[in-house]
Parts: C-alpha cells; structure tokens; sequence
C-alpha cells in the first residue's frame, strides 16, 4: 500500500490563527498580562501561530477613569514589558490590547504586536464611540494622525502608527480595532488592499439582545469582501459588570464561511482557533476582477515579525466529502429546489427563444436523464403547457438492459410526457459493417457509434416535431470528458452542464421525496439504486450491466471533490491530493487517491477540447466548465507537468 510522506499544512497555505478572551482583572495589568501569557502558551503549544487578544486586554477594559492614571498606565508599560519577555520563546506572534501614552502626553487605546520578547509595532484605534454606553473619548485620543516612536522601560522602541501591517511567516496581518469595524469605511478595506491577507480585530463590544447575531454578521460579511480570513477578539464577562456585560465573543472568519466560534459568558476564558487557509484567499482575490481593479491605497510599512509559521503535521479543519452537496438537511432541501427552479427557468426562456413546440430528451434510465426529465417537465409549467410538450425518446441498443429500459419506461409514464421506442441496433450494425468494423469487437468505434447513432435519431426528431434537443450530460462527465465528442457531448441545450454528479443524485432523490407522485416516486429511487453506465456493452448472461462507470473512471465522489478544488479553490494537484486524503482518511488509502487524481488531471487536460465546443446550458453553482464562462484554457496542456508536482508516493 502506498502512502505519501507526512504532510506539513503549512506548505499548503494553512496557518492555525486563535482569538482568546481569559479572565480579565480589572485595572491589574500584572496580573493580566500572567492571563494573557498563560493563554498564549496553551494556543502556541496547539500549534497557532498567531494569537489574538481582546480590546484594552491588559488592563481591562472597563478601567473607565482610571485611564487617566498615570499610575495604572506605568504598571501598564511594566506589564507590557514582562509579558513580552515572558512569551520570548513562543512559536507564536501575539496581538494584545493595551493603553499607550505618547511622549505629548495623548492617550491611545491601541494594540501591540508582541513576538521574540520584543513589541514590535503598535497600531491605534481610529474610531473610538462616544455614544450611548460608551464614552471613550474622555480617557483616549483617535489615532488618525499620530505617528511616533514609543520608549518605554525594558522594551526596545517601537512606533505607533495606523499604516502599519505585520509579515508573519508568509502572511500580511492588517490590525483594526473594535469600533473601527462599525465604522463606514473600516480601516480594515485598506489594509486588506495593501496586502493583509488575515485582519485582527481586538475588541470590547458589550452584549444586548441579537447583537452577537449582528457582530457575526458584521465580521462574515467583511472578512467575505475582502476576501480575508478575520480573527475576532472580545473582550469578556470578568470585565466590571456596573452598566455593561461583556461575553468573550471569539471567532475565526474565513472569506465569510465561521471556521470557529466561541461559547460566551464564560467566567474561567473563552477562545476560538482555527486552520486559515491563506493561499485560497489569495486565488480569491486573484480570481476577482472587482478586486484586481480596486485602487490601491498609499503603501503601508511592512513590519517584519516572524521568519516563519509553526509546523502544521495535523490539520484542524473539516472538509466536507461532498462539497457540492450542503450537509444540512435544510439547505439541501432550499438548494434543490432552487437549482431545479435556475434549470427550468433556463430551459423554458430558451424554448421560448426559439419559438420551439417540443422538448426532445433520450431517455435512457440513468441519473442524468432522469434528471433532465424532471427539470424538462417543470419547464413546461413554467410556459403553461401540459408534459406532453415533451417528447421522450428510449433508444435500446446493444448494451441496454431490462432494468433501465423498464425505469425510463415507468417515469414517462408517470410524469405524462410523450414515448417513443426507436431501436438502435440493426442501424449500428449497418454502420459498423460500412465502415469496417469486425463483428463482435466491442471496442471504442463499436461503443461511440451508438452513442453518435442516439445523437443522429434525437436531432432528425427535433426537426421532424420543431423541437430542441435537451442535453443530459453533467458537469462531472463534461470534466473528465467522459462523453462521445459530437454524440451526448452535443445537444440544443445542456441543463445538467454544471451539476456534478454528486448532486445529480441528490436532487433526483430530493425530487422524488418532495415533489413527485408516489408512482414516480418509486421509480426514482430504483434509478437511483443502479449503478452508473453508458449501457454500450453487451449486459452478462442474467441481463446485469457489465460496464460501470466508476470501475473505469474511478469514484465519483472523488473526481467530485477534486473538480471543486481544482476549479473553484484554484489549488494544485498537490494540495488537492493532501486535502482529498485528509477527507477521506480511512475510505481510501494513498494509493488509491493517488491512482485516481492522476486520471482525473489526465482525462481533465485530454478532454478540454471537448469543453471548448459545448453547447450553451445554465451556471447553477460556483463551479462551471462552460468555454464562455468559467473556464478558458488551451486544449494542448500536457498533463504529465501538473503530475510532477506531486509528491513521492512510497510502496
């Protein structure tokens, strides 16, 4: 059995970020600054590289007049430098809120950038809230325009200043705090337009009723914006409870998906840690013209804090095997009937377009079909007219068998389209003695000549009833090319262009439990009990299909997972294989993802020609192969480059 050698996620682009929120002591930064130290060392040792804590977190920041204490702010810088030197040799880069005086005497509610038993930079709060319960603009002054050289005891210079961001490893970290989120143009946009592909926000916001469903909302839609991974601090319940109450509310954000969320109103601490993926992040932003053409602010100073990241042997991060398909029942449910809702509306306006009177469909029994049946049947009552609009065609031929004939046989029935049977196989068999072939070679001429055949009798239908052609071939098949060029490759219209097989699956299931008749019903799930197959060879002496797809191709729950990250992650082959063995960990071994990855980057590069002469069908997902679309690539690539960047696999 093959394996490949252990993986570090951190040559993939993952950093393990952490916001913490331990107990506070109000105005004792002594004994704030042991928390802060105690909860960096047990998130350092998990392996983050980076710990976020909150607003004001070394002193409290409920300190209120006592801000104005000159007393509280020395034992403040004391503590600040004891903590620095007590987190010296962490493998971890910290961000702490604290109170900074300069030498004029303003107060700023800042955060500092603590690695190595140094302060590295701090970073001052532009918006400080002056309403309702909070009030500090008595005790701080806003940070737009300061820009100085901070000496405090036991701690080398360091500047306070907003245009800053922190190089951590590979990584650009942009600081905002707290109000500066709420605020209409966040600071946070700017620093992410210079660079920083991770925002920290060190923060104090109280709690009131719905208002940790609004700061979740606030936080996922920024970090979505910017296409940014936001680690979120808050401050928490151990804070003065007189007028306010504080939660230690963490999170970890990525491109607006919660990695991770704390529980709140917890007295001993709260934290969040999460896996960041920084290198999807920045295909996101490569991807997105909007981005790509936004204006680049003034540069900022690139503060260098760390020369690496912390070794990462285990990621901490769920992938889903089915990434097409929403583990929620619910969002399944609202999913399928949206994506049937994007493909018959599709269909109808272009039958409409065309001015044509039928829908034609070969009908063979399998999945696809089925499902370009269904969606032909909602198409035809969204333009008010009755299923016998469509035309369904079965086309018996060599390799048909009993099974999938009688399935096509009982759904147009039972949805109440119109049927015909013609027969394939005396026109193939003239065909192939035209041409040549040896009688009884069932290779690749001999399977492509029915598949051609099909695709000859549903045009010539077309014209004959003034219909269109409804393609049936899915976004898996189209991606691995398993189709017969300028046979089911060709229709009038592809409904099922950008529905990968897996969801294929579900939404005939979906259907069939939610809107289909309980005759139909029965129907659909015995197709969805057959295995795949293009029926092209002949079926075994007890009438079984002999020729599954997945037996050649491999799993399609595989090929699946790795179109998605392929095309909608913009990964290489080598992450797509570290991820796909991290999903699938304890279903399929090294070797076999391996065996199949290399046929999916061989039929995917082989194929595109394919692509590139597809006919027009509808966008449902995020993911598409349409040559006017989504995806534009030469038909020449040699694949055996992108397989070099693999790792050794060991046997």
């Amino acid at each position: 059995m093959g394996r490949v050698s252990t993986i570090d996620w951190r040559d993939h682009g993952f950093v393990r970020v952490a916001a913490a929120a331990p107990p506070v002591h109000v105005a004792d930064p002594e004994r704030n600054g042991a928390e802060i130290a105690a909860a960096a060392e047990r998130l350092a040792a998990d392996g983050a590289g980076l710990v976020v804590f909150p607003e004001l977190a070394l002193t409290g920041y409920t300190c209120e007049d006592l801000f104005l204490s000159a007393d509280l702010l020395t034992r403040t810088e004391r503590a600040l430098a004891a903590l620095a030197t007590r987190t010296a040799d962490l493998d971890a880069t910290l961000v702490v809120g604290t109170p900074l005086r300069a030498p004029d005497g303003r107060r700023y509610n800042a955060a500092v950038v603590i690695r190595g038993g140094r302060v590295h930079a701090a970073v001052p709060k532009l918006h400080l809230p002056n309403n309702g319960e909070f009030y500090e603009r008595r005790w701080f002054t806003p940070g737009r325009d300061v820009d100085t050289v901070l000496t405090l005891p036991d701690l080398a210079p360091f500047r306070l200043h907003r245009h800053q961001l922190f190089r951590v490893g590979p990584v650009l970290v942009g600081i905002e705090i707290c109000e500066d989120l709420w605020a209409p143009d966040p600071p946070s946009t700017r620093l992410a337009l210079g660079g920083a592909l991770v925002i920290v926000n060190p923060s104090a916001s109280n709690e009131l009723v719905a208002k940790a469903d609004y700061r979740r909302d606030l936080v996922g839609q920024q970090a979505a914006r910017l296409h940014a991974a936001y680690v979120y601090a808050g401050a928490g319940p151990t804070e003065s409870t007189k007028d306010l109450v504080f939660g230690g509310h963490c999170m970890v954000v990525e491109n607006g998906t919660l990695l991770d969320e704390s529980d709140r109103f917890l007295l001993a601490g709260s934290d969040a840690v999460a896996d960041v993926d920084v290198e999807k992040l920045a295909n996101e932003r490569a991807r997105n013209i909007t981005w790509s053409t936004s204006d680049v602010p003034p540069p900022h100073a690139v503060v260098d804090v760390a020369a690496a990241l912390p070794a990462l042997p285990v990621l901490r991060r769920f992938y889903e095997r089915d990434p097409f398909v929403p583990d929620d029942p619910t969002t399944v449910h609202e999913r399928a009937r949206e994506i049937l809702a994007i493909q018959s509306t599709a269909l109808a306006r272009r039958a409409m377009a065309v001015g044509t009177q039928r829908l034609v469909i070969g009908v063979s029994g399998g999945l696809d079909s089925t499902l370009a049946l269904v969606v032909a049947v909602e198409a035809a009552k969204r333009l008010g007219r009755d299923p016998s609009m469509i035309l369904g065609i079965t086309m018996p031929g060599p390799g048909t068998t009993t099974h999938t004939r009688s399935a096509a046989d009982e759904l147009m029935a039972g949805l109440g389209v119109e049927t015909r049977t013609i027969p394939i196989g005396p026109a193939v068999a003239q065909h192939l003695a035209d041409i040549g072939q040896p009688e009884g070679l069932h290779d690749v001429t001999f399977e492509n000549a029915q598949a051609r055949e099909r695709t000859q009798i549903l045009f010539d239908v077309a014209n004959q009833v003034r219909g269109i052609v409804v393609g049936t071939g899915d976004l898996s098949e189209l991606a691995l090319g398993w189709c017969t060029f300028n046979a089911d490759h060709m229709s009038n219209y592809g409904v099922n262009a950008s529905v990968p097989k897996s969801l294929v699956r579900h939404l005939v299931g979906w259907y069939a439990d939610n809107q289909a008749t309980a005759a139909v019903a029965r129907t659909l799930h015995a197709v969805l009990e057959l295995p795949v197959s293009p029926e092209l060879l002949p079926p075994d002496a007890d009438g079984n299909i002999v020729q599954e797809t997945e037996e050649v191709v491999g799993p399609y729950v595989l090929h699946d997972f790795f179109l998605y990250h392929w095309l909608r992650s913009g990964f290489g082959a080598a992450k797509v294989e570290a991820l796909a063995r991290h999903a699938f960990a304890g279903t399929y071994d090294d070797a076999t993802v391996r065996r199949w990855l290399t046929v999916f980057v061989e039929r995917f590069h082989r194929q595109q020609f394919k692509r590139t002469t597809l006919p027009a069908g509808p966008k449902v997902g995020s993911v598409s192969v349409s040559p006017r679309g989504d995806l534009r690539m030469p038909d020449e690539v040699d694949p055996s480059s992108v397989l070099r960047t693999l790792p050794p696999l060991d046997t």
